[in-house]
């Protein structure tokens, strides 16, 4: 979409919002709301640079007259390139998730009882990051291990404002590799071991519609370490996808109704990801980081704690923070993935 089609589209938004009766359906009226916000710094920008210009070609009609007006000229026509690069930054296309909350999973890889471990490590890393962003989590499902760690957890993220989860976590997905001396390990030899990180746009009912004739529902009884019996009733519930053969099973919540929720919540996430890689060749490429396999070789980050490193290998990024990266300040990390993802879109619309 140009400009010119931008302009147009925000002109539109604005009579729409400023008609009541928009407002009587909060799901449109939210829409049109955060594209609303989304136009309103390009706009604001193009208008800004509008009115340089034509300040400019003023200052420049009467600098002959005035001393003034040439130091004036001279500082507007410094603000273009500024205005013009901003306008630039602002054109680029956005990820259509970007304004999305996320269903994160995690999971132990190789490495046995200290992956599990460094499982529970990196969960509360996020959980503390989000904290630290005011968003809101909550634990979805989860398979504990015998020393306190997780062979795999599901957790739900969102955000209070109108920055999504998604623009921000949406580069976790990948595999995690940790060296570090394994509290199980009794000579004190640094280990390697890996957990892995699912990272899903969370799907709303209407972004993925599901037909309740495609779905394989089993019910049984939760279990917990060690396999013993949780519960006296056949509460946990497995859903099969059966076009996808996408499988997902829930068995934290004491309700069969709440697991099969939690469940069709997982379910439409992985199935809107799954979507969105067969349709678009850019969510596609966006995911090949996203390894289903927990194999230490394909790495996205290492967390070495003997040297207190965190590397990020796709970016070259490297602090030696990682108490306080695991403490959740992401801040760095992320950003400096979301800057290298801007410098490529950049480099394609130049």
């Amino acid at each position: 979409m140009n400009l010119d089609e931008l302009l147009k589209e925000y002109a539109e938004l604005e009579t729409q919002l400023a008609d009541p009766a928009v407002h009587a359906d909060q799901g449109k009226a939210r829409t049109l709301g955060k594209r609303y916000r989304h136009l309103t710094p390009i706009v604001g920008t193009y208008r800004e640079l509008d009115s340089v210009r034509e300040d400019l070609t003023a200052a420049k009609e009467l600098a002959g007259e005035d001393e003034a007006f040439a130091e004036e000229a001279a500082e507007l026509e410094a603000r273009i390139p500024q205005l013009e690069e901003k306008l630039r930054h602002l054109l680029i296309p956005r990820d259509p998730n970007d304004d999305k909350d996320i269903i994160m999973e995690i999971k132990a890889g190789e490495g046995g009882e200290e992956s599990a471990l460094f499982a529970g490590d990196l969960l509360r890393m996020y959980l503390r990051y989000a904290e630290r962003l005011g968003w809101k989590t909550e634990i979805i499902e989860s398979q504990h291990s015998d020393l306190g760690g997780y062979k795999d957890v599901t957790v739900g993220i969102k955000a209070k404002g109108d920055e999504g989860v998604w623009s921000r976590l949406k580069f976790e997905g990948g595999v995690h590799r940790v060296q570090r001396v394994p509290a199980t390990e009794s000579q004190g030899r640094i280990h390697t071991s890996a957990a892995g990180v699912l990272v899903y746009p969370e799907a709303e009912e209407v972004d993925v519609q599901i037909d309740p004739n495609d779905l394989r529902i089993d019910v049984y009884r939760s279990s917990g370490p060690g396999g013993q019996s949780v519960n006296t009733t056949d509460s946990a519930v497995r859903i099969t996808h059966l076009p996808t053969g996408v499988v997902v099973s829930c068995q934290n919540e004491k309700s069969q109704l709440q697991n099969k929720e939690s469940a069709l919540r997982i379910l439409r996430a992985r199935l809107l990801a799954i979507a969105q890689e067969e349709a678009e060749a850019a969510a596609q490429a966006e995911r090949k980081s996203q390894v289903r396999t927990v194999d230490r070789s394909e790495r996205i980050r290492t967390y070495n704690f003997p040297e207190n490193r965190i590397s990020d290998h796709r970016v070259g990024f490297k602090a030696y923070n990682l108490d306080q990266v695991l403490d959740g300040e992401l801040n760095a990390v992320t950003q400096a993935l979301i800057d290298a993802e801007m410098a490529e879109k950049l480099a394609q619309h130049s």
